[in-house]
């Protein structure tokens, strides 16, 4: 019976505990990162929503004071060019724009207030003319349901409609009005720190980073986004006003509209035309009806309505496109997905920030390496 043969010895300089560490780190340097599953995705997501949406009364102030430094951040910094500090800057843009904006409202509260009052009996008086108008559309209703009961015999079944009264709390608008001014008050206050400390508060946040080179590429990086950002708020803000003074100029001067009353549209315009799409059709359709209120011929009664598509035609399309290039573009289907998603969140003023965030987000995202195709998709 033969023993069996001995092992072979290793060869010289051969590390077997070496080899199995060289390994190991070569194979876990090149090793895949986790990813997080579409599920946890979508959780996510739809946890931030619920959180967005929960909590509107604390982010709407926020994200409000935000805008609004954005809009003055440019003029703040346009002031220290010539030597005005920036905490008297910040108090001369933010008082400024409280007395533009009271002064406004003064002039608009009363043809408002008039309006409202009036609707009810404007829309009786108008409701002939409407149903001239649907009389075609009516009577081919009609005659579609007159094939489909002679095609289906006629239903024994009556219909049952409910209808369910809202208690009027008197007190309502009395418990609201301290929750307004609150939330006024912090609007003002939020912005007029944005804009003094906003700077300080972005070299704290630098100043935790580790290297110095991290530190330097991040002010450059938050730099640049909120200079472009700011110039865009600013921009968009200045064509929306010119568009809504224009509007009002051509009601008053073309249609004898009075002074009063064509603010308020043009007012009304100037907000609209910060939501693409769904802005411009409610400001086309509040035309329309308008028009049928104010004039008895059916060619003026047009006339508002066709004067704002064709202002918003020429600044969608020429102005606006000029003045910021390609650059801050957006998609029509993104811009349309956020319009819904943040009116459904917050409202009114969901669709007045919806574009402003969206352009935030696409240049952060072009900003921050390796999400460049995620900006590119915006676009």
């Amino acid at each position: 019976m033969s023993a069996a043969p001995p092992p072979s010895a290793p060869p010289p300089g051969h590390h077997p505990v070496d080899i199995d560490h060289a390994q190991l780190a070569h194979a876990s340097a090149h090793a895949p990162r986790p990813r997080s599953s579409a599920a946890g995705v979508v959780i996510a997501t739809i946890a931030v929503g619920a959180v967005l949406w929960a909590a509107q009364d604390l982010f709407l102030p926020v994200l409000l004071a935000g805008f609004f430094a954005l809009v003055g951040n440019p003029i703040i910094r346009g002031l220290q060019r010539l030597l005005v500090p920036r905490f008297l800057g910040a108090v001369l843009v933010l008082w400024a724009g409280i007395a533009c904006t009271y002064t406004l409202g003064e002039q608009l509260v009363h043809p408002a207030a008039e309006w409202v009052r009036d609707v009810p009996r404007e829309m009786r008086r108008l409701a002939p003319k409407l149903r001239d108008l649907a009389k075609p559309m009516q009577d081919a209703n009609k005659a579609a349901q007159n094939i489909a009961r002679a095609a289906g015999g006629e239903a024994g079944g009556r219909t049952v409609q409910v209808v369910q009264a809202e208690a009027n709390d008197p007190y309502r608008m009395l418990r609201a009005t301290p929750k307004l001014l609150a939330s006024v008050l912090a609007v003002v206050l939020l912005t007029f720190f944005f804009m003094v400390y906003g700077q300080n508060l972005q070299r704290n946040v630098v100043a935790l980073l580790p290297t110095r080179q991290q530190k330097k590429l991040t002010v450059e990086i938050l730099q640049s986004i909120e200079r472009e950002i700011s110039r865009y708020v600013l921009t968009i803000s200045v064509i929306n006003a010119v568009v809504g003074l224009v509007f009002a100029g051509i009601l008053h001067l073309l249609l004898k509209l009075p002074a009063q009353d064509a603010l308020l549209w043009g007012t009304m315009a100037a907000l609209l035309n910060f939501a693409p799409y769904v802005g411009p059709l409610i400001g086309i359709l509040t035309m329309l009806l308008m028009g049928f209120v104010t004039f008895d011929e059916l060619w003026q009664s047009l006339m508002p309505a066709g004067i704002y598509l064709v202002l918003h035609t020429l600044e969608g399309q020429i102005i606006t496109p000029i003045i910021l290039g390609r650059r801050m573009r957006l998609s029509p289907l993104v811009l349309i997905l956020a319009l819904m998603v943040f009116g459904w969140l917050w409202g009114i003023i969901g669709l007045l920030l919806a574009v402003p965030l969206l352009v935030c987000v696409k240049l952060v995202l072009a900003r921050v390496e390796g999400m460049e195709g995620w900006a590119r998709l915006l676009e």
